[in-house]
């Protein structure tokens, strides 16, 4: 079964780190780094599948979860599992490392 990006605001942000593996992208339309990571995320959320919810969090449009976790610099992922942060990375990350970074904590 093919996955997709998810996309998450300030309101759905909860619900979707809440349970199992998700990973987020906080980012923001103006970063060309950003725009690098995009392309990647879709190879990850494709081939991982079932394992994580892949999904990105605009910063420009829901500040107070960005703000929660002290987004300084984007592109920055963070890996959570049931709600809690448990890696986190920043700048552009390349296909192999966030699949390993996913099925080192499943």
């Amino acid at each position: 079964m093919k996955n997709s990006v998810v996309f998450l605001n300030d309101s759905s942000f909860n619900n979707a780190i809440s349970q199992g593996t998700t990973l987020v992208d906080f980012w923001a339309e103006w970063c060309g780094p950003c725009r690098m990571q995009g392309p990647i995320l879709d190879e990850v959320a494709t081939e991982i599948g079932e394992k994580a919810i892949i999904s990105k969090l605009n910063v420009d449009d829901n500040r107070s979860i960005a703000g929660k976790y002290g987004i300084m610099s984007i592109p920055t992922l963070i890996l959570f599992k049931d709600g809690k942060p448990v890696k986190q990375f920043v700048g552009v990350q390349n296909k192999k490392t966030l699949i390993n970074a996913i099925n080192e904590i499943n």
